[in-house]
């Protein structure tokens, strides 16, 4: 899955691609890169953010969305956590939502995933991300989490929402702290047992610098290559990354060696 922003202020690449024209040029490369998915986000949720209005997040991502679905064969999705911005998204030609607070922030979300009968997915995060590194704290996080996705689950199942086509993520960097991303790659497969696929969104996370003596997000590639190799081999279906191009290479390796440990 290909991270495109079209926002001014991301951590990583706010305001690269803020521009509809150079957006729809850079999902473009990402699927030339090897993308299978490109996820189109209007609203930053770094650390600290404030959320923006509906309006503005379908200003900057429907016309983005609407271009995409003239030129490109693989699926876009929206990340959002609005539901009037998902189904206008839908509408635009998109054809899966991402929604970072597991369809709990818009109560209505779960009509439209429902309505349009597109896949899902569900993100763990605790609070907002305007609050969520205020001291994140678990008595214990992988079984806290897996009965999460479990409830969030049957919540989806209920409104109508087929259980093949949700997705679930941790949610690596929303409300957790150093120590507990780490523990979260390290256990990915016991998400197994919930019996969805599972996603990983870690590319150029602050944990990742933190490692690399503190290195920014553009020098942050060989830590979320390594992350994302461990990933793969605890089960990762889905890797969200902003570097597709050698990410593929990444798990195009890790997939080869996983297919023969299956094998053997």
């Amino acid at each position: 899955m290909g991270i495109l922003n079209v926002t001014p202020d991301s951590f990583s690449d706010g305001g690269r691609y803020f521009n509809p024209s150079s957006a729809v040029d850079h999902a473009l490369r990402m699927i030339e890169d090897g993308a299978d998915i490109i996820d189109v986000g209007g609203e930053s949720t770094r650390p600290g953010s404030d959320s923006i209005p509906p309006e503005e997040e379908i200003r900057r991502t429907i016309p983005v969305i609407e271009e995409l679905a003239k030129h490109v064969s693989v699926p876009v999705s929206i990340d959002t956590c609005k539901s009037a911005v998902a189904e206008r998204a839908l509408e635009a030609g998109a054809s899966m939502v991402n929604d970072i607070s597991a369809m709990t922030f818009d109560r209505r979300m779960p009509q439209v995933v429902s309505k349009y009968n597109v896949p899902v997915i569900l993100m763990h995060m605790t609070g907002n991300p305007k609050t969520m590194q205020d001291s994140p704290s678990y008595d214990a996080l992988i079984p806290e989490l897996i009965d999460y996705f479990r409830s969030k689950i049957a919540h989806a199942v209920q409104s109508g929402i087929p259980r093949e086509l949700i997705i679930i993520d941790p949610g690596i960097g929303f409300g957790k702290t150093f120590d507990h991303n780490l523990q979260i790659i390290n256990h990915l497969h016991e998400f197994g047992q919930i019996g969805q696929p599972l996603l990983i969104g870690l590319s150029r996370k602050a944990f990742i610098g933190k490692i690399l003596d503190n290195a920014p997000p553009a020098e942050r590639i060989e830590g979320t290559a390594a992350a994302v190799a461990v990933s793969i081999s605890k089960g990762a279906h889905i890797i969200r990354v902003h570097d597709v191009r050698e990410m593929s290479k990444v798990a195009k390796i890790a997939d080869a060696i996983n297919r023969e440990r299956i094998v053997h």
